[in-house]
């Protein structure tokens, strides 16, 4: 089972708002540490190091103390000031390897469906659509290239290594306005 983090030199940031946003959202809720264990399946002294920030959590046992709180894995890893999931980025898991971590971007929930796109677009080259129902959202990484998004009036870039998330029931326009392959990957949200 992995843990969120494995290096250890200093307490990563993560392990900060998760500790001070399942004490917020147990609170919230009403629970004791003791209710909240039993509901998540883990031990109440597991709770109270997570609670501390003083312990590296699986992954898996965030799903469950999400679940138990009832909100999505991303209100425990994202900083607790953080009043829009679609810009999280925060490094959920580290491996023993300084290559090796996952970060979660963003979040959107979905009412229907999830679709996952690769995308490559040549220099000079746009895509056009019209805009999308009302409630579906574009998740975009830019993966090489930088990538212009046209969202009605409003005009911004990506570039390789960022992200962007936002709703896509304005007419939209992706274009590759540099001189080197774009490649992009793409999840629509409705």
């Amino acid at each position: 089972m992995s843990n969120i983090l494995h290096r250890s030199d200093a307490r990563p940031d993560v392990l900060v708002h998760v500790a001070a946003n399942v004490r917020r959202l147990r609170a919230g809720a009403g629970l004791s540490q003791a209710a909240l264990a039993e509901a998540a399946d883990v031990s109440r002294r597991m709770l109270v190091n997570i609670e501390k920030g003083d312990v590296n959590v699986s992954l898996n046992t965030l799903d469950r103390l999400a679940a138990a709180l009832g909100v999505a894995f991303y209100a425990l890893v994202a900083p607790p000031e953080t009043e829009d999931a679609a810009r999280i980025d925060e490094v959920a898991w580290a491996g023993s390897s300084a290559d090796s971590q996952a970060r979660l971007l963003a979040s959107k929930a979905a009412r229907e469906q999830v679709e996952l796109w690769s995308w490559s677009i040549a220099p000079g080259q746009v895509y056009e659509s019209d805009a999308d129902p009302v409630g579906w959202a574009n998740m975009i990484v830019v993966l090489a290239g930088e990538l212009t998004v046209t969202l009605g009036e409003e005009r911004f870039t990506i570039a390789a290594g960022d992200f962007s998330v936002f709703p896509s029931d304005r007419p939209h326009r992706y274009a590759n306005e540099g001189d080197v392959l774009l490649r992009f990957v793409r999840n629509v949200v409705y």
